[in-house]
């Protein structure tokens, strides 16, 4: 699990029948402070996180194909929860 910030939606007018009935967000990793670490990845968002919001995001692709339902999605990062409050120094 990584600590992101929500950077944007994606929109697609074509994409894996698996992913029509899912948000799709672009999640920038970030540190304890805040500060980005690593590149952008987009997951799936059913918390409705909001933009520049922090989140907790998986890259357990198996739990995401099973909360798409379908065993052959191409999805692999999933947002598992949204932060209200994070004390620096704190991992997750």
């Amino acid at each position: 699990m990584l600590l992101a910030r929500v950077e944007g939606n994606i929109v697609a007018t074509r994409k894996h029948p698996s992913l029509d009935a899912w948000r799709l967000v672009i999640c920038q990793p970030i540190g304890s402070t805040g500060q980005p670490e690593g590149a952008p990845v987009i997951a799936i968002d059913s918390h409705g996180a909001g933009m520049h919001q922090q989140v907790v995001i998986s890259s357990d692709g198996k739990a995401a194909r099973h909360a798409v339902g379908v065993d052959r999605s191409p999805v692999r990062w999933l947002v598992t929860g949204i932060v209200d409050e994070h004390e620096p120094g704190i991992r997750i």
